[in-house]
C-alpha cells in the first residue's frame, strides 16, 4: 500500500471517530434538553394551578369577608343596607376553586404515572397527597361555611357567632394544607433539579470517556501510521544527512514500488550526478582560485593608478578653488568700489544743486544790492533838494531876522505907537531865530545822512562786486564739479566693465570647477569602484579558497 493510502486510511479512521463522537455527544446534550424541558413543563404546570388554587382561597376569604360585613351592616342599619346577603358569590368561588383543585390534583396524578425516575415519582405522589388533604380540608372548610350562610340567611345570630370558630379553624387548615403542598412542590423541584444534574453530569463523563476513547483510538491510528511512513522516512533522512556532509560513496537509498522507493531511487541519480558536479567543481574551483589571484593583482595596480590621478585632480580642484575664492573677493571689493563711486556721483549731483542755487542766490543778491544802489541814489538826491530847501529857508531866516530888527528900531523910533509893532518884532526875531537853529540842526542832520549815504553807496557797490565775483568762483566750481562727476560715472562704468568682466571669469572658473568636480567625483567613484573591485577580487578569492575546501569535502 502507498502512503498517500496509509495516510488517507488514517485520516479517514480519525474523521470517522470525530463524526461518531460528534454525534453521540450531540445526543448527549438532546437528551439533557428534553429531561430540562419535560421537568420545567411538568413542574410549572402544577405550580400554576397550585397558584391559581390559592388565589381562589384568597377570593373566597375576601367573599366571606363582605358578606359577614354585609350582615352586620344590615343589622345595624336595616333601612340602608341591601336586603339579602350575597352568598351566590361564595358558593360560585368554592365551587370554581375545587374545580381548579380538582384539575390540579388530576395533573399531578397523570404526571406520577410517566415520571422519569422513582424519586420523581415518589414526589409526586407527596403532591397528590397534599392536594388531596386540601380537598378534603376545602370540603369541610364549604360544609362549615355554607351551615354559617344558612344561619345568615335565617338571620340566627347565635347560630352564626357559634359557627365562627369552626369556620376560622377550617380556613386555617386549608392555608396549612395548601401550604404543605408548596413544601411537595419545592421538594419535587429539588428533586427535578438533582435529577437534571445527574443527567448533566452522566453525560459529562459519558462525553469525556468519549473523548478519551478517541484520544486513544487517535494515537494508535497514529502509531500505525506512523509505524507504516517514519521507518522509510527516517532511513531516507539518514540518506540524505550523509550525503550534506560530503559522504558521496555510501550505499545507496532502497529502492521500491511506494513512494520512498521512487524517492530512493531519485535520490540515488541524484547522488550519481553530485559525484560528477563535485569532480568537475574541483577542477573548475582550482582554476577560479588561480585566475582570481590574477585579477586582484590588476586591480590592485589600477587602484594604486587611480588613487594618484585622485589626488591630482584634489590638488587641482583646491587651486580653482583659490582662484575663484580670489576672484569672488575682487568682484566684491569692485562692487564696493562702484557703489562707493556712485555714492560719490550722487553727492556730486548734490553739489551741484547747491552751487547753482547758490548762482541763483548770488543773482539774486546782486539785483537786489542794484536796486539798494539806486534807492540810495535817489535818497541823495532827495538829500540834496531837501539840503537846497534848508538853505531856503535859512536865507528867510536870517532876512526875518533883518527884518525883525529893523522892525524893532522903527518900533523904538515910533515910541508908544511903536510898542505892539515892537511886539511882533520881537516875536518875528524869535521865530527866525529857531527857524534857523532848526535850519541848522537839519543841515546837521542831512551832512550825516548824506554821509552815510556815501557810505552805504559805496558798500552796495562793493556787496555787488563780491557778488559777481563770487558767481564767477560759483560758476568755477560748478564746471569743476561737473567734470569730476563725469570723471566718477567714467570710473563707474569703467569699474562695472572690469566687474561684469571679472562675474564672467567667476563663470569661467565655476564651470571649470564644475568640471573638476565631475572629473573629481568621477575619479572617486573609480577609486570606489576599483576598491570594491580589489575587495570583490578578495571575496572571490575566498570564495575559491572555500569552494576549494567545500570541494575537497566531498568524499566521491
Amino acid at each position: 500500500m502507498s502512503i498517500t493510502n496509509r495516510a488517507l486510511l488514517g485520516f479517514v479512521a480519525l474523521t470517522l471517530l470525530t463524526i461518531l463522537l460528534g454525534f453521540w455527544s450531540l445526543d448527549q446534550f438532546e437528551t439533557v434538553r428534553d429531561s430540562t424541558r419535560l421537568v420545567a413543563m411538568r413542574d410549572g404546570s402544577v405550580a400554576r394551578q397550585v397558584d391559581d388554587v390559592r388565589n381562589a382561597q384568597i377570593n373566597l376569604r375576601n367573599t366571606r369577608s363582605r358578606i359577614m360585613i354585609a350582615y352586620l351592616g344590615r343589622r345595624a342599619a336595616p333601612e340602608a343596607a341591601p336586603a339579602t346577603v350575597p352568598t351566590a358569590d361564595w358558593q360560585q368561588g368554592s365551587a370554581r376553586m375545587a374545580t381548579l383543585l380538582n384539575n390540579a390534583i388530576t395533573t399531578a396524578q397523570g404526571f406520577a404515572a410517566t415520571a422519569v425516575a422513582q424519586d420523581r415519582l415518589e414526589a409526586w405522589q407527596r403532591v397528590v397527597a397534599a392536594l388531596n388533604e386540601v380537598n378534603a380540608a376545602l370540603q369541610r372548610h364549604r360544609d362549615r361555611v355554607e351551615a354559617k350562610l344558612r344561619s345568615l340567611t335565617a338571620d340566627d345570630v347565635n347560630a352564626v357567632l357559634a359557627a365562627e370558630p369552626g369556620v376560622a379553624e377550617s380556613a386555617t387548615e386549608l392555608d396549612q394544607s395548601l401550604d404543605r403542598v408548596d413544601a411537595a412542590m419545592e421538594r419535587l423541584g429539588a428533586i427535578g433539579q438533582q435529577r437534571l444534574d445527574e443527567i448533566s453530569e452522566r453525560s459529562r463523563v459519558l462525553i469525556l470517556g468519549g473523548m478519551g476513547l478517541a484520544v486513544l483510538l487517535a494515537v494508535a491510528v497514529t502509531l500505525l501510521v506512523r509505524r507504516a511512513i517514519a521507518r522509510p522516512l527516517e532511513t531516507l533522512v539518514e540518506f540524505v544527512q550523509r550525503i550534506g556532509r560530503g559522504d558521496l560513496s555510501g550505499t545507496p537509498a532502497r529502492e521500491g514500488r511506494d513512494e520512498f522507493g521512487r524517492l530512493g531511487e531519485t535520490l540515488n541519480a541524484m547522488v550519481a550526478g553530485l559525484r560528477d558536479l563535485a569532480r568537475q567543481s574541483r577542477d573548475a574551483t582550482h582554476q577560479l582560485d588561480a585566475a582570481t589571484a590574477e585579477i586582484r593583482a590588476s586591480t590592485q595596480e589600477q587602484a594604486a593608478s587611480v588613487e594618484e590621478q585622485l589626488a591630482a585632480v584634489q590638488e587641482t580642484a583646491a587651486t580653482v578653488d583659490e582662484i575663484t575664492h580670489s576672484g569672488s573677493q575682487i568682484g566684491k571689493r569692485a562692487q564696493e568700489v562702484i557703489a562707493a563711486a556712485q555714492a560719490t556721483v550722487r553727492t556730486s549731483d548734490g553739489g551741484l544743486r547747491a552751487v547753482e542755487e547758490t548762482v541763483r542766490a548770488m543773482d539774486n543778491i546782486r539785483e537786489q544790492a542794484e536796486r539798494v544802489a539806486e534807492n540810495i541814489v535817489a535818497l541823495s538826491e532827495k538829500t540834496q533838494a531837501i539840503g537846497e530847501i534848508t538853505a531856503t529857508v535859512n536865507d528867510i531866516s536870517e532876512r526875518s531876522h533883518l527884518l525883525a530888527l529893523n522892525a524893532a528900531i522903527e518900533a523904538a523910533a515910533a515910541g508908544e505907537q511903536g510898542r505892539s509893532f515892537a511886539v511882533v518884532a520881537a516875536e518875528l526875531k524869535s521865530l527866525a531865530d529857531q527857524a534857523k537853529e532848526a535850519t541848522a540842526q537839519v543841515r546837521a542832520n542831512l551832512g550825516d545822512i548824506q554821509r552815510g549815504i556815501n557810505s552805504s553807496v559805496m558798500l552796495t557797490e562793493e556787496a555787488v562786486k563780491r557778488a559777481a565775483a563770487g558767481r564767477e568762483r560759483t560758476a568755477q566750481s560748478h564746471k569743476t564739479i561737473r567734470e569730476i562727476t563725469a570723471s566718477v560715472q567714467e570710473a563707474v562704468q569703467t569699474f562695472q566693465q572690469i566687474v561684469a568682466s571679472t562675474n564672467q571669469q567667476q563663470l569661467g572658473i565655476e564651470q571649470v570647477m564644475g568640471a573638476l568636480s565631475n572629473i573629481r567625483q568621477a575619479s572617486q567613484q573609480t577609486a570606489a569602484g576599483t576598491r570594491q573591485l580589489d575587495q570583490a577580487a578578495a571575496n572571490m578569492g575566498e570564495l575559491s579558497q572555500g569552494l576549494v575546501r567545500l570541494a575537497d569535502r566531498y568524499r566521491i
